[in-house]
């Protein structure tokens, strides 16, 4: 038999070689009922995967055997019943331990990404002793793949034109006033996921957070492939711009939202890239949205799939910063109506209607927020995981240890990625309407974000003095003739909603 994890749906893991069935093999999928049992997820996320499973269950017909058990080992041994078992390479490290110790199974080679786990050790190991740097690797890969590339230099004559995807939003529009993303419909296989995570909230098996609305990300192959034709058709060309800017009301933007799909394993990564690199030489799409684009995949998820491999288990506790304070009870549940800042407001509810926000809400307004407060790095990443419909432990332990709450030190980025209100600002709508004011430090309107910022240099100054991306504003406290105002300010707010 060979055993599909629930992220393991699309059809390039079922093409044989290195690992693969071949087209008479029976095939296994297990519904654990633990995995819900050990996590208080995103109820959104739990009707997603389990409506992808089945869907996915539902089009392989006879040929799978689909088993409701309590945990993965007990279905395993009622399919199997002694029977060998392959399986493509797990996606956490706890899957991978899991799979391991089972009798009879045989573990293949990872699936879904550009890169064998093999090349990029060797490319890391390569390094002497320089730093593993993203731009660095997504050259590598743009070389390697022939994406987007005139002969060995890259299109159009640069590397990363981030430069000119920085733009805020237009001024005074609510939306950008582009396609709209692709939406699924519901069916009856979405119908009995509701009723079963229904029956098990109401039977106290199980528990979950956020709302479960109509479901908005695609559940099967065929509506992941319309969700990237809609988005390379009609949302890309205005993608790059204005990746980074954020509206009220516009949570979208002309992002892509395929990477629910692509961490179901129902879209592969080289479609998508080379789809869009096709629309740039078809002329469809201006470069700097394709590179954009192409940088979000082969650059940085890759990258981050690929360096959760390397940096290994140990990388789950790193904690440069010493932060150590517990998440707080209204961040936990989502209540996103405890809260006054507009910014934080708007985007944690964003989360708790969706499960979804794009990258720099993520980045900038929820991580940058759990940074200043000095929240356990290890307590955020578990929320993100739980929390988004695209969170796994493989995309979310780098992306926050890492980047977010720089609890690495600096082993993924140069520096702290966190800022005052006025970033937040120049690249949304959100602080117009809200009681704060992003550039007062202290009193009544000093802006959460930017009393955070100057608390949080203040009280790493020591560590920070030395990183030339932040050591300009590290001096710059000791001129804050308000400092020690805006530090008794933050000690007094604690962690009760901003």
């Amino acid at each position: 038999m060979h055993w599909l994890f629930g992220d393991q749906l699309g059809p390039h893991f079922l093409t044989p070689g290195e690992g693969g069935p071949g087209p008479e093999t029976p095939l296994l999928m297990i519904e654990a009922r633990s995995v819900f049992r050990r996590r208080r997820f995103h109820r959104a996320k739990a009707h997603l995967v389990l409506s992808a499973m089945r869907h996915r269950a539902a089009e392989l017909g006879d040929r799978v055997t689909y088993v409701r058990a309590g945990t993965y080992r007990q279905g395993l041994e009622r399919a199997a019943r002694g029977r060998p078992v392959g399986v493509h390479h797990p996606t956490s490290h706890a899957a991978v331990r899991l799979v391991r110790t089972l009798p009879g199974v045989t573990v293949g080679p990872a699936r879904g990404f550009l890169v064998p786990m093999a090349d990029f050790t060797a490319w890391a190991d390569g390094r002497d002793g320089r730093r593993l740097r993203q731009e660095d690797f997504y050259r590598w890969v743009r070389r390697g793949h022939d994406l987007l590339m005139d002969g060995e230099q890259p299109a159009g004559g640069r590397w990363n034109l981030d430069h000119d995807n920085r733009e805020p939003p237009p001024r005074e529009a609510t939306s950008l006033q582009v396609g709209r993303p692709y939406r699924p419909r519901e069916d009856d296989i979405d119908e009995e996921v509701r009723h079963d995570l229904d029956r098990w909230e109401r039977d106290g098996d199980v528990s979950f957070v956020g709302r479960d609305g109509p479901r908005l990300f695609p559940a099967t192959r065929a509506e992941a492939r319309r969700a990237l034709r809609r988005f390379v058709e009609r949302r890309l060309a205005t993608f790059g711009p204005y990746e980074d800017a954020m509206l009220a009301g516009d949570p979208a933007m002309s992002h892509s939202l395929l990477s629910s799909s692509l961490n179901l394993g129902l879209l592969d990564p080289a479609e998508c890239v080379e789809r869009a690199e096709r629309a740039w030489r078809e002329g469809l799409a201006p470069l700097n949205s394709v590179e954009g684009f192409v940088r979000q995949i082969a650059g940085w998820r890759e990258y981050v799939w690929q360096v959760y491999w390397y940096f290994g288990e140990e990388y789950r506790r790193s904690n440069a910063l010493r932060h150590t304070a517990p998440l707080p009870d209204w961040w936990s549940v989502l209540d996103a109506d405890a809260v006054r800042a507009n910014c934080l407001r708007t985007v944690l509810a964003q989360v708790r209607d969706t499960g979804w926000t794009h990258h720099i809400p993520r980045l900038m307004v929820l991580g940058s927020h759990a940074l200043q407060r000095g929240w356990d790095p290890a307590a955020v990443m578990d929320w993100f995981h739980r929390c988004f419909v695209d969170g796994y432990d493989w995309v979310m332990l780098p992306n926050v240890v890492g980047m977010s709450q720089y609890a690495d030190g600096g082993r993924m980025t140069t520096k702290p990625y966190t800022s005052g209100g006025a970033y937040v600002n120049r690249m949304s709508d959100l602080c117009g309407p809200c009681v704060y004011r992003p550039g007062d430090r202290t009193g009544e309107h000093a802006c959460p974000y930017t009393a955070g910022y100057w608390a949080f240099l203040d009280r790493h100054r020591e560590l920070l003095a030395g990183n030339q991306r932040v050591a300009r504003p590290v001096r710059q406290l000791d001129r804050l003739g308000d400092l020690p105002e805006v530090l008794e300010q933050e000690h007094a707010r604690g962690d009760t909603p901003p």
